[in-house]
């Protein structure tokens, strides 16, 4: 039977294969309903570096769920990748589509410096 979840953990898991065997950093978002979700995790999958979310306090203030939350958070990612040393990444979409929050967000994050 069709499983929409299911469906896109296995896109994930083939992106994620792929990501693996390049040996880069991988810029992972999350979406829910409410709040988009940033990480930069090593190379080896063990570390989060840098993370960002429409938890955070500055950001919590307005609408969560839209693009612009989404835009924002790319932003605040790529501000806090080049504090931590990293300009290139490989971008992890979680096996959503790259339209609406993921685009945006996606979009804000080479504006600001990261290469993928």
């Amino acid at each position: 039977m069709f499983d929409k979840k299911a469906a896109r953990l296995r896109r994930a898991k083939k992106t994620r294969a792929h990501i693996r065997f390049l040996g880069v950093h991988r810029l992972t978002v999350t979406r829910t309903p409410k709040h988009m979700y940033a990480q930069i995790i090593s190379p080896s999958g063990g570390e989060v570096i840098a993370q960002a979310s429409t938890l955070d306090s500055s950001l919590r203030s307005g609408a969560t769920g839209n693009t612009d939350a989404a835009t924002s958070v790319g932003q605040m990612i790529a501000e806090r990748a080049k504090a931590a040393g990293i300009t290139k990444v490989a971008f992890d979409r979680s096996g959503f589509k790259y339209h609406g929050r993921v685009k945006a967000l996606a979009e804000a994050a080479r504006e600001n410096g990261l290469e993928f």
